[in-house]
């Protein structure tokens, strides 16, 4: 039997056995070891996306685990490998494949949103999709890879480059991410927050903050660039503040990221925009190559994955661990789904 919690809607989960869906031709089923709770579950689970999540559904696509076993024809992995997954599904016909860019297809699947995901302890997956891991990286840490692509496809969209000023704006875990990885291509980085332990979080990992609520920013960003402004401002905050003062932030051709989910239309200085010849640049999910960065260096100690962590919980807590998430104070949570062994 399989052990799985599924959100049956208004903030309540229900764990419970299930028969476990052995793999077909092409998939694999693994072992569940952890699953990451992120602000897209949060949302869910708050009833935000009940027109996309049908209730009951298995949530959770940060994860990491083991091949427990193989579908036929199956010969890349072997039994007791440790994976991660790349959750989208592509169709491979639609204008965005057709391009190159199949992870904005026009019909992904984003596994564990648009179809179960991997909160449950045994989860039967398409082995296309199925991310190899060092053998020596632990699987608590190796649960971060996913966010940690999206940081790396973020930075990298961004062409941020050694001797630029970033700016991140928010300092939950994705914003923290991409601090980490931002830093590490030579810019310099500020990371504007207004939770004092965020902030506190984002100076422990060795990096400049301000604390919007007591600075001018745009005056500190002006001092620290003499005068120029931002090459970069990464928009995590979600936030309608956020948004404006982006643009206020920029230097000249600078470029703004819009890496936060904005589920209502915001306003945006387009006279700055023109004045300054700003570059408006959206970012989604992530692309194979993202992700072979983010295991090297989530395996590499590059990203502190055991700084980001802060509570673990048994997978019959589910409730619990998205309450806490929902509470604030925690950065990441993982939910140990007992495939770890």
């Amino acid at each position: 039997m399989n052990r799985s919690a599924h959100y049956v809607g208004e903030r309540s989960f229900v764990v419970e056995d299930t028969p476990s869906v052995p793999p077909g031709p092409g998939q694999v089923r693994i072992a569940v070891a952890y699953t990451g709770i992120c602000g897209t579950d949060l949302h869910i689970a708050h009833g935000a996306m009940d027109q996309r999540v049908r209730p009951p559904a298995v949530l959770g696509h940060e994860m990491s685990g083991r091949i427990a076993e193989l579908g036929p024809g199956v010969d890349a992995h072997r039994v007791g490998d440790p994976v991660t997954v790349m959750p989208l599904d592509w169709c491979g016909r639609c204008p965005a494949c057709r391009a190159g860019h199949p992870h904005v297809c026009h019909r992904l699947t984003f596994v564990g949103v648009d179809s179960p995901g991997a909160m449950q302890r045994s989860w039967t997956v398409p082995e296309r999709i199925v991310v190899p891991l060092p053998a020596d990286l632990p699987l608590p840490r190796a649960a971060l890879v996913e966010p940690t692509a999206v940081a790396v496809h973020d930075v990298r969209r961004s062409r941020l480059t050694a001797g630029e000023h970033a700016v991140v704006i928010g300092a939950g875990p994705v914003g923290l991410l991409i601090g980490v990885v931002a830093r590490g291509t030579g810019a310099t980085v500020t990371v504007l927050e207004i939770d004092r332990d965020r902030r506190a979080l984002a100076a422990d990992l060795g990096l400049t903050t301000l604390d919007p609520a007591s600075v001018d920013v745009p005056e500190a960003i002006r001092e620290a660039t003499d005068g120029a402004g931002a090459d970069v401002v990464f928009e995590v905050s979600g936030s309608d503040t956020g948004v404006r003062l982006a643009t206020d932030l920029l230097a000249v051709r600078g470029r703004l990221v819009v890496v936060a989910i904005h589920p209502t239309p915001r306003q945006v200085d387009l006279h700055r925009v023109f004045w300054r010849e700003l570059e408006l640049i959206g970012v989604r999910v992530y692309e194979p190559d993202d992700y072979a960065e983010a295991v090297r260096l989530v395996h590499g100690g590059r990203v502190p994955a055991d700084r980001l962590i802060s509570r673990i919980v048994p997978l019959d807590e589910v409730s619990r661990a998205f309450e806490a998430l929902a509470a604030g104070g925690d950065v990441k949570v993982l939910v140990d789904c007992g495939g770890g062994a």
